[in-house]
Formats: structure tokens, C-alpha cells, sequence
């Protein structure tokens, strides 16, 4: 069968640097025009072909994206307005639990049933971990949606319920507070742990704390919350930017608290309330250190790594309540209860719930966008028992009892 003879068109020609080329121009994917030149007639047509199968490829990927490629786009986007530390946490959950089951799918291919099986490995994991997951895939399709690159949405009726249950970590009792307290007294976490019982701030927040911001000679001392701490490779960066608009707040303290920081400040050497030898804020590796004196303290079984003879071996230890270690017979396991940093202020809210603060109020101390949020995650019982109850229905029934 004879092949068919392309007719090739006749071009213009132009001079440059004194030599003749044929020219044409095509218009791109952004609607601009483009020269093309080449020596012949024939280099130049073959040139238009490719350049016109590139300028509809790259129109067809814009509309037809593929999951990747949108990911891609979607985090760029949001890279605008979170801070770093939020965009690497959103970055490696992406890559992670939806690009690799998804990212070689067109946008628009992806059903429901996909997104199911993709968040079949996460469900698996944390519940936490899968509602990060589930809400990244539900901002980055209906994003999509927004922008007209989908005809339906797959992520519609997706429960975000999921994951294994973590253990719930109740407030510490008053008690168990007291027990904390006398146990670090002197110690360097000391200082962290008083601010999270009694201010209740987070984490980054203590650890951004500067001395300009505790007014301790206020007729109500107080501290004012308005930076906050994170790492870049486990290096301290303080920034203005919080976790949330209501995270800026000023929150009366306590006079124990008060006297607690008065007596730090007349020692300190830094800007920083907690800082380190140098004065700076701490580090990532720092902060954990410090908080190993907790961790020493504790009951919890622990494992360490010890090489015997360059061979390495797995030691486990079961501390006994009262005992001593074996190295340092002045380290007491007193500490028969878990407690994180995250608890200390978790034990702050819930004690103002418990002691009849409005939940308006709890709110704005904490630093929550919405009272919803203080009393779904917080507002737990503090005690249980009949006993411990007694006092709170007789008060909350007095009145009607006598009349």
C-alpha cells in the first residue's frame, strides 16, 4: 500500500545573523505566540507537529491532572499559609497514604472504592493518624472539585472515623499533680511542668515564652501567650505565628505559679523563661532530654541498649515503686502513673471545667478556636466515685432539697 504524501506547507522566510531560515508561529498552552524557525520546509513542519502535540498534552494534563501532580499543586498552594513544620507534616502523610496508592491516577479516574482501599493500610494505624490522612484527602479533592477538574467527587459519604483507638490519657488527679511536683522540685523540667499545670499552654508555647511577656508585677500577674516554638533540623526557630487566631491570649496566673517565675527571673540570664546554658531556646534533642528526668522517675518498664564484649544487647528494665537505680541511688521511681507534656495541660482544663468556669471562658484560656472543641476533648470527669461525687450532686441539689 503506498504511503500517503504529506503536504508540507510553504513557510516564510526571515534572515538571521545572515542566514535564511522558514518560520512559522504556533500559539501555546498559555495562549502566547511562539516563533519556530529551522533550515528547511520539512525540519519546520516536523517541528510544528511536536510543538502542537506538547501544547495539547500540557492542556490536557492541566485539565486531566494526575493525583500526584495535584498533591503536588495543592501543597504549593497551602505552603502560603501554614507554617514549615505544618507543611513537612502534611507533605509526608501525602506521600505516604495518598500519593503512593494514588498519585499514578488521573484526578478525575479515582472513586470512591479508591479511596477506600487507600485508607484501608492508615486504618491500621493511629485514629489520629487516619483523620489527618482522611482530612488531606478531602481538602485536596475538594479543592478539585472548586476548580472544575472533577465531575464528582469521590471523598463524598468517606467516614472520617477510623484507625485504632489510642489510649485516652485522663487528667492527672491532684494528687498525682503533687506527686510530680515534689518529684522535679530543683529539677530542670520543674519550671516547664508548673507553667503547663497553671497556665496551661502547649508545648510551643512555654518553650517561646520570653520574659517581656510575663508581667508578674500586674495587680493580676499574667502571662501573655504570643509566640511559638518548633524545630528545623532539631535547630529552635521562635516565630510570631501560633497555631490558631485565638491562640494569642493573655491568662491570669496563679500566685503559686507567679512566685514560681519571680524567683526564676531574679537567676535567669536569658530572654527566654526556659532556655539553655547559653541562654537560647531550647532545641528539639534538648527539650527531650529535660524531659527524660520525668521518664527516669517512672514505674514504666523501659528498654535500654548496652555492647557487651562489641556485642549489642537488650536490657529491660521493671522499675519497683520506691526503688532506687542501680547506678544512682538519689533517682527515686516515684512516678507510678504515664504523664506527657501534652497532660499538664490537659490537667489545667480540666480542672477549670471541673471547678464551674463557664466553658466560654475555658476557651479563651486555652487558646481553642470554639468551646466545641474544649468540651469534646476535655471536659471528662475528673473523679468518679460515689464519694467523690457526694459533695457536687448535694450542692447542685441543695435548694430544691429544702424547699
Amino acid at each position: 500500500m503506498a504511503k500517503k504524501k504529506v503536504s508540507i506547507p510553504q513557510y516564510g522566510t526571515v534572515i538571521r545573523s545572515g542566514i535564511q531560515y522558514y518560520r512559522t508561529r504556533i500559539t501555546d498552552a498559555d495562549g502566547k505566540q511562539v516563533s519556530l524557525y529551522a533550515a528547511t520546509c520539512e525540519e519546520l513542519y516536523e517541528k510544528q507537529l511536536e510543538a502542537r502535540r506538547q501544547v495539547e498534552e500540557i492542556i490536557f494534563r492541566r485539565k486531566h491532572p494526575t493525583v500526584a501532580e495535584y498533591c503536588e499543586k495543592w501543597l504549593l498552594m497551602q505552603s502560603a499559609k501554614v507554617s514549615s513544620s505544618t507543611l513537612k507534616g502534611y507533605t509526608q502523610n501525602m506521600n505516604n497514604y495518598v500519593v503512593k496508592p494514588l498519585g499514578d491516577m488521573y484526578l478525575s479516574e479515582v472513586t470512591a472504592d479508591d479511596i477506600r482501599l487507600a485508607l484501608i493500610p492508615v486504618s491500621k494505624k493511629s485514629a489520629g493518624l487516619y483523620s489527618a490522612v482522611n482530612m488531606l484527602l478531602k481538602c485536596v479533592f475538594y479543592s478539585a472539585e472548586r476548580n472544575q477538574l472533577l465531575d464528582y467527587n469521590p471523598c463524598v459519604g468517606i467516614s472520617a472515623k477510623g484507625g485504632k483507638p489510642g489510649k485516652k490519657k485522663d487528667a492527672l488527679t491532684d494528687e498525682q499533680a503533687r506527686l510530680l511536683l515534689e518529684t522535679v522540685r530543683g529539677l530542670p523540667p520543674y519550671v516547664f511542668i508548673m507553667i503547663g499545670l497553671y497556665a496551661g499552654l502547649r508545648r510551643e508555647e512555654i518553650l517561646a515564652l520570653q520574659w517581656d511577656c510575663v508581667f508578674l508585677d500586674a495587680p493580676t500577674p499574667y502571662i501573655s501567650v504570643r509566640r511559638a516554638w518548633r524545630t528545623e533540623h532539631n535547630k529552635p526557630v521562635i516565630s510570631t505565628t501560633l497555631k490558631t487566631k485565638t491562640a494569642q491570649r493573655d491568662i491570669p496566673i496563679p500566685r503559686c505559679l507567679a512566685d514560681c517565675l519571680g524567683e526564676v527571673k531574679m537567676s535567669s540570664i536569658s530572654e527566654y523563661v526556659i532556655a539553655d546554658s547559653q541562654g537560647q531556646p531550647l532545641s528539639g534533642s534538648q527539650f527531650q532530654r529535660i524531659w527524660h528526668y520525668v521518664v527516669a522517675r517512672s514505674t514504666k518498664e523501659h528498654s535500654y541498649y548496652k555492647y557487651v564484649n562489641g556485642q549489642r544487647i537488650k536490657r529491660t528494665i521493671t522499675p519497683v515503686l520506691g526503688g532506687h537505680q542501680k547506678n544512682n541511688p538519689n533517682l527515686v521511681y516515684s512516678i507510678d502513673f504515664e504523664v506527657t507534656p501534652h497532660q499538664l495541660r490537659h490537667t489545667y482544663i480540666t480542672n477549670l471545667l471541673y471547678a464551674g468556669v463557664d466553658p466560654k471562658t475555658v476557651q479563651y484560656l486555652a487558646g481553642h478556636k470554639n468551646s466545641k472543641t474544649t468540651m469534646d476533648i476535655y471536659a471528662q470527669v475528673k473523679y468518679n466515685k460515689p464519694e467523690q461525687l457526694l459533695s457536687v450532686v448535694n450542692a447542685a441539689f441543695a435548694a430544691s432539697a429544702g424547699s
